[in-house]
């Protein structure tokens, strides 16, 4: 879709037209609503004033990117957002060559533009080419960014940086004084002047220059831009995101600069849609609801694991003074808003910022308080080296909740919960497990309550899969739990939510199966595989997570220690591959792991 032609006032309308298709498609499959409605003039202004075919578009995180996937060929395809072998939540390269990079994750984008903007120097391409970062303000929160923004303004390489602040968190307009400096510093007249006065103070020597730089300083002061400034990148704001003549003629300014710059552009989450404008929070990430009344149209379901972890850890710092936690800007999405509300001084949103959840967590731990790192699998990739360094290394008793661990459904490729078990088992002191269902859950917890050591147990997004087995005993260190023994060759080993996924399977084969819950991956059982090795020769693991490096390694890796090469072992964990998006029963459905489909696999391999 062409938009370098339209009028301002064609563009105007366009931008509800957007907003409109955006608020009809998530309210029907879900999505993140209030920030991508929020950013469209932005957005807008971006495909007016540059070229996504040949400039290089940035989007940090990417869940506001909706209004770029509409103008960019994208318009038919909507109704299919997020939608299994549908549109990407995110931006996607492989599905559209407007896409520059794979996002999902926050922060990335400056980093990215940096080096977007070393290889067009170094290809020759500044005239033609110049990389455009969109970057919300929450994203600022991390040290990514700065240290990307620490090499750009040494190097001044060309680059529009959009700062979206939707919350006012970097700062707020200082009235009427404010709005007409930003004016002012955007505009053509202002950068000549400064431009020209630079020239004419190089000719007066030190003084001229220490005089001119007071006064420029004096007139940022009343702006919030000092920081970039004195990092070295120009600086224009804060200025109306909502305001889209501005923001055309800011750009367009910005972009004939040859300079990094930074435009500081205030929007409102939610625009466009009255129920959800400013609400920080509800509006971000949604279910399908009905736009008349917001109301969600998500059927009640039974009890999620997030809710249990809550409701565990709530009763344990009851009886528990020394528990502690912190969240990296996920409060409600990982259960630890209730507890933050409580226990505000002793539980915290460091805002996305994950190495120093960590890191701090692990001060905590030293200083014998109980700290419960509560974060996305996906996320605790961001903190590996701290979880190494200043947790592990140091044996410190820091719990990490690792919530969406497995299939996390439409959110696709970049928050599947895959990789944790196979990066954290190769850490020494570290200590793995998992719950298969509430009772077991609370064990679990009070286990890792009182454990003096390093430790990390994972649950699913959304509840737990249902069986119908012994009940759960106590948690015990290294130990399994055996909730099915028969005489039979066949052993079903399951590891979290896996267990339940054996249970599943094994109602529709025709043959009797022992199901062992793991429970530990590190330390294994090791007694209970040996003794289990006598009885049953065919083993098959149940778990939602990779294969390479997960818990069908860690059991393989005991039976060669073992000498133990007569067990036949079939692992249904994830194969060697990025998963794609979609209803998570449709996702597992494509890679065969319905229980209909693993009882036919184990079928085939017996």
């Amino acid at each position: 879709m062409n938009i370098k032609d339209k009028s301002l006032k064609e563009l105007e309308s366009f931008c509800a037209e957007i907003r409109n298709e955006i608020l009809r498609v998530v309210s029907k499959n879900g999505g993140h609503l209030s920030s991508t409605l929020g950013a469209t003039e932005i957005i807008v202004a971006m495909h007016k004033v540059f070229d996504s075919q040949k400039d290089p578009f940035i989007f940090d995180v990417s869940h506001q990117s909706y209004a770029h996937k509409l103008i960019t060929g994208r318009w038919d395809e909507f109704d299919t957002l997020r939608q299994f072998n549908g549109l990407c939540g995110y931006t996607k390269p492989t599905e559209s060559d407007d896409d520059y990079f794979v996002a999902g994750h926050s922060s990335t984008s400056i980093s990215l533009g940096v080096g977007a903007a070393k290889a067009i120097a170094l290809k020759n391409e500044q005239k033609e080419r110049i990389p455009v970062v969109l970057i919300g303000d929450g994203s600022m929160t991390a040290g990514m960014v700065y240290e990307a923004l620490n090499e750009l303004g040494d190097r001044k390489y060309p680059m529009v940086i959009i700062l979206n602040d939707n919350e006012m968190s970097i700062a707020k307009p200082i009235g009427a004084i404010s709005r007409m400096l930003s004016s002012a510093m955007a505009s053509p007249f202002y950068q000549r002047f400064k431009k020209n006065t630079e020239n004419f103070v190089d000719n007066f020597g030190e003084g001229a220059h220490y005089i001119a730089k007071r006064m420029e300083e004096s007139l940022k002061l009343i702006t919030p831009g000092m920081l970039f400034e004195e990092m070295g990148i120009n600086y224009i704001g804060p200025v109306d995101g909502h305001n889209l003549s501005q923001l055309i003629d800011i750009m367009q300014t910005a972009k004939e600069l040859n300079k990094p710059v930074i435009i500081h552009a205030q929007t409102i989450k939610g625009k466009g849609y009255e129920i959800a404008e400013g609400k920080v929070e509800k509006w971000h990430g949604v279910g399908p609801f009905d736009i008349g009344d917001g109301h969600s149209l998500k059927k009640a379901s039974q009890k999620s694991a997030t809710q249990i972890y809550t409701e565990a850890l709530l009763h344990l710092c009851e009886h528990n003074d020394k528990i502690v936690g912190a969240t990296a800007a996920m409060p409600t999405g990982t259960g630890l808003a209730e507890l933050m509300e409580k226990y505000p001084t002793r539980f915290w949103d460091v805002a996305i910022a994950e190495q120093h959840a960590v890191t701090s967590m692990s001060a905590l731990a030293k200083e014998g308080f109980k700290p419960f790192c509560t974060i996305y699998s996906t996320f605790l990739q961001r903190a590996y080296d701290q979880v190494i360094h200043d947790t592990c290394l140091m044996d410190l008793p820091v719990v990490f909740a690792l919530d969406r661990a497995g299939i996390v459904g439409e959110d696709g490729e970049t928050h599947q919960g895959a990789f944790d078990i196979s990066f954290l088992r190769a850490i020494p002191n570290m200590t793995l497990f998992a719950p298969r269902d509430e009772k077991s859950f609370h064990q679990a917890m009070g286990f890792a309550a009182q454990y003096n050591h390093p430790c990390s147990l994972r649950y699913p997004r959304g509840s737990f899969i249902h069986t119908d087995l012994v009940q759960s005993t106590a948690f015990e260190l290294g130990k399994s739990q055996l909730l099915n023994a028969v005489n039979s060759d066949i052993l079903f080993i399951g590891y979290g939510n896996g267990v339940g996924r054996a249970y599943e399977t094994s109602k529709l084969i025709d043959k009797e199966v022992s199901i062992l819950d793991l429970r530990f991956v590190k330390p294994l059982d090791e007694t209970m595989l040996r003794n289990l090795a006598k009885k049953h020769k065919q083993w098959f693991v149940f778990s939602d997570s990779a294969k390479a490096g997960g818990v069908g390694s860690a059991i393989l890796e005991f039976l060669a220690k073992d000498r133990i090469f007569y067990i036949k072992l079939v692992s249904f964990e994830y194969e060697d591959e990025f998963i794609t998006h979609g209803n998570t029963a449709l996702v597992e459905e494509s890679l065969e792991l319905l229980p209909q489909q693993l009882a036919k696999r184990v079928e085939e391999s017996l």
